[in-house]
């Protein structure tokens, strides 16, 4: 794949029975992060995804993603303190091509 070409990332949510911060928000501050180079889109099954985040609401971050596809893997976070480290990993993906 051309290191140009947007990846694609699948995004679950948790049911937000419990959460401790916006969880939208935390999303909308990572989109911004890569402008042009991810395409973000709510996980559906039978989708191949570049790589999968999970954002969970609090510590527990139980939410399901067992049935989705991801060939680098998943990224999961419970807190907005996470956001640097999610950014960091995804840009990793980017920066080798993935």
């Amino acid at each position: 794949m051309d290191i140009n070409t947007p990846k694609y990332c699948g995004v679950k949510f948790c049911g937000g029975c419990n959460p401790r911060y916006d969880r939208v928000e935390a999303l909308e501050k990572i989109k911004a992060t890569f402008d042009g180079k991810v395409n973000f889109d709510y996980a559906k099954e039978n989708v191949n995804y570049d790589v999968l985040l999970v954002i969970g609401g609090c510590t527990n971050c139980c939410a399901s993603f067992e049935q989705y596809k991801a060939k680098n893997g998943t990224l999961k976070m419970w807190e907005e303190s996470a956001i640097p480290r999610i950014t960091e990993s995804i840009e990793k993906y980017l920066n080798t091509g993935g």
